[in-house]
């Protein structure tokens, strides 16, 4: 009978695409003590690199998987345990896990669910983790997509239910923004609450998102528990139009890639498949139509035209601010720009997408608000 304190760390899914993943290093050793959110390993999908935490508590007795080998969704890598387990016991684990990689007989971790629901007309996609009592919902940015949240969704529904919802015209949604208003998206997100009979969320909102769930939070305070700030648009006037304006006219991968650079300090993280995908997504019709209503209203001249801290003004409900130290799209605002309703975390060595570059101190600003 296997001693129930051996636990096994396995390959995550990330995202709703992702199949396997390849180790590319081990940050810990085996026999290093490791605890829940420890980075245990670096490693590389097809689509992009990221840090894996561990889920688990103990020692790390065994390694499965090394440097530079790869391993499907759901298969074991590593082993955890107790020191007092047997060595015996601890090879005995390891070789099962082997044995399985080798055989193919692996079953997949459950990925996010996917699921629509229709609000004003239009249908909006989203993607589920987890099945606790308190819900939160996460919105992606200008461009973006449910997929954006990949590293931080899975730990964050540990006893949560976590939707990452695809804003109108983004993702698997409909391809129309109306006029493009920051109320508009606000609405998307209000009538999505309701599809899905929320009565209150945690909103957690990045870049343009981070201002769409500060005007649901001030105009419908009663449904939403907390928020947590990714840096966000509307907090200041400075931003980056060259990139926005570039982004959206960009219709070949030469055109596109050095713009993708500037959402990343580091810039490997802008693979071919992050710049093929975008480039699909770019031409789906209509698309172009609603990055232009969009940009319209986020830009005023080559400033922000949105401004969500006065709208954050009148919010009550605990809120998380969390930046890139190196964001070249928008720059870290001032504190005085959230008053004394939040703290700004300034995460270095990661730029303005933050969530994607380090997950884990993003996974804790949101859940220092969480309660």
């Amino acid at each position: 009978m296997t001693d129930e304190r051996i636990r096994r760390i396995k390959m995550p899914k990330w995202g709703l695409s992702m199949t396997t993943g390849t180790i590319t290093d081990w940050l810990v050793s085996e026999g290093d003590d490791i605890t829940d959110g420890t980075e245990l390993a670096e490693i590389d999908t097809d689509k992009i690199a990221g840090t894996l935490e561990s889920p688990e508590e103990g020692v790390l007795r065994g390694v499965v998987v090394a440097e530079g080998e790869s391993a499907p969704v759901g298969g074991t890598i590593a082993i955890v345990a107790p020191a007092e387990v047997p060595d015996a016991e601890i090879e005995a684990a390891v070789a099962e896990a082997k044995e399985q990689l080798a055989s193919g007989e692996v079953e997949e971790a459950a990925g996010p669910a996917t699921g629509e629901v229709e609000v004003g007309g239009r249908t909006l996609s989203y993607a589920t983790l987890g099945d606790g009592p308190e819900v939160v919902v996460l919105v992606h940015g200008f461009g973006g997509d449910k997929n954006s949240w990949l590293f931080v969704q899975e730990p964050l529904s540990e006893g949560r239910t976590v939707h990452a919802l695809d804003l109108p015209g983004h993702g698997s949604s409909t391809k129309d923004v109306g006029d493009g208003s920051l109320d508009s998206l606000a609405d998307a997100v209000i009538g999505f609450l309701d599809a899905l009979d929320v009565e209150r969320a945690h909103l957690v909102g990045h870049s343009l998102g981070g201002a769409v769930v500060t005007a649901v939070a001030a105009r419908t305070p009663d449904r939403v528990r907390s928020l947590a700030l990714v840096a966000p648009a509307g907090y200041g006037t400075e931003v980056n139009a060259d990139y926005l304006r570039g982004f959206v006219g960009a219709s070949t991968r030469r055109e596109l890639k050095p713009y993708l650079r500037a959402l990343f300090a580091d810039e490997s993280q802008v693979t071919r498949q992050l710049v093929d995908d975008l480039l699909k997504f770019k031409r789906i019709d209509g698309v172009q139509d609603c990055l232009q209503a969009l940009l319209g209203s986020v830009l005023d001249g080559d400033k922000q035209a949105i401004d969500a801290a006065s709208l954050l003004a009148g919010v009550t409900v605990p809120t998380a601010v969390v930046w890139g130290a190196q964001d070249q799209v928008i720059p870290v605002a001032d504190q005085s720009a959230f008053g004394d309703r939040a703290q700004v975390r300034v995460v270095a060595g990661a730029g303005h997408m933050v969530h994607m570059e380090d997950p884990a101190a993003t996974r804790e600003a949101v859940e220092s608000v969480l309660g």
